[in-house]
């Protein structure tokens, strides 16, 4: 059986930004966020590490990191998934037939649909139920309400992600 090539070269011969350059202005905003995540955290956690050097400290740079990952692991999950970059082994699925595999792709992308949306529904759960509780962090007094919300609104575009994929007729396909 003979393999083919995705319809996109791999983005290591694109060269660095290619995707970013490539995608509207919804997916900018994704790669934006994720970029302030990963900078902030950067950040935060190279002037904690300068300032104990030089005398000086600080404070909450730990929840600063943590407050960046939510943004930075959020918007990475959905890039992957948008882009359909998620890590995967073919090993089975190369051997099948096409339309066994394709069946089994779709699968696999209903059941991660259904996972993060029973990780959004959680998250939302947990959020409803704290949110009177004005729960914030130790030192910087963060509020972690609006982080949760932002992990359910990561979750849940996953989600729908990968149940649009599912859902996708597939290519040649006619009514």
């Amino acid at each position: 059986m003979e393999r083919t090539e995705p319809d996109h070269a791999p983005s290591a011969e694109r060269g660095p930004g290619a995707a970013a350059r490539e995608a509207g202005p919804a997916l900018r905003l994704v790669y934006a966020l994720g970029g302030c995540g990963l900078l902030g955290a950067t950040a935060a956690d190279a002037i904690a590490v300068a300032g104990r050097h030089a005398g000086f400290h600080l404070l909450g740079s730990i929840e600063l990191v943590q407050a960046a990952a939510v943004l930075l692991a959020g918007s990475a999950m959905l890039i992957a998934t948008l882009q359909g970059e998620h890590a995967s082994v073919h090993m089975v699925t190369e051997r099948l037939p096409r339309r066994v595999a394709a069946r089994l792709a779709r699968i696999a992308a209903l059941l991660s649909a259904a996972v993060f949306l029973v990780v959004a529904v959680g998250a939302a759960w947990v959020t409803a139920e704290l949110w009177s509780g004005f729960e914030r962090t130790e030192l910087l007094h963060l509020p972690i309400r609006w982080l949760r919300v932002l992990w359910i609104g990561f979750a849940g575009l996953i989600a729908l992600t990968f149940l649009r994929r599912a859902l996708a007729r597939p290519t040649g396909e006619t009514r």
